[in-house]
């Protein structure tokens, strides 16, 4: 059996603390006793990216803002699937997660936040969407395990009515906001509505080929 070591500790501004763990050639990113994110499992998260960009109008030079950097699941697949004129802000509340990504994670990031597309904001993603006017065509958000403030209580405001209205006022007309989680939740899918968007939900698998828990993505389009 192999042993689940204990790698690092990184607190988050205003919540809980994470850990990160390696067991065997894994890693896994913890709080409390919930295991956020697993290096074996990135289907659900790099189908946020590819499926928001399968959706874009003009991918070759869109603009996206990703919201966590995670594991980089995300970032990594938007990269393969956007053109060379494309541009990704990553917004990471925590510079310990940059840090892993560069430091004991370095093998799984393969470069990608060194790619000339990407600008990183060490920041809170509601105040970088809070501060945009009509600068994005899609704006990713992988922050919590559904619409909910888990591991950083703020993150709540995110997907409040408020929260809603500007992410929408942040995208370009006809812009893409997507939201990952973990369970589907029928009071925010009407919430997305009652905020002007027109919704779509996925279920994606956890792994890619199709295996693993499903987990739900919302494509919300701005009109």
């Amino acid at each position: 059996m192999k042993i689940r070591e204990l790698i690092d500790t990184a607190a988050i501004p205003g919540g809980e603390t994470l850990r990160l763990f390696r067991r065997g050639g894994d890693h896994i990113i913890a709080i409390g006793g919930n295991e956020l994110m697993n290096s074996r499992m990135s289907g659900s998260e790099e189908a946020l990216a590819v499926m928001s960009c399968e959706r874009l109008q003009g991918p070759d030079a869109a603009h996206l803002l990703i919201g966590g950097y995670g594991m980089g699941f995300t970032l990594r697949a938007a990269l393969v699937a956007l053109g060379p004129k494309a541009q990704v802000t990553v917004a990471e509340l925590v510079p310990a997660i940059i840090n892993w990504a560069r430091g004991p994670m370095a093998d799984l990031a393969a470069g990608c936040l060194d790619d000339p597309r990407v600008e990183l904001v060490i920041e809170d993603v509601g105040a970088v969407i809070a501060a945009a006017s009509g600068r994005y065509d899609a704006i990713l958000l992988d922050v919590d395990n559904g619409p909910d403030g888990l591991t950083h209580p703020a993150n709540d405001r995110l997907y409040s009515p408020a929260g809603l209205t500007k992410a929408k006022a942040a995208l370009r007309p006809g812009g893409l906001l997507a939201i990952w989680s973990a369970a589907p939740d029928a009071r925010f899918t009407k919430r997305l509505a009652a905020a002007g968007f027109r919704v779509e939900e996925v279920s994606v698998r956890a792994r890619a080929g199709g295996k693993g828990a499903r987990h739900v993505i919302w494509f919300a389009r701005a009109g």
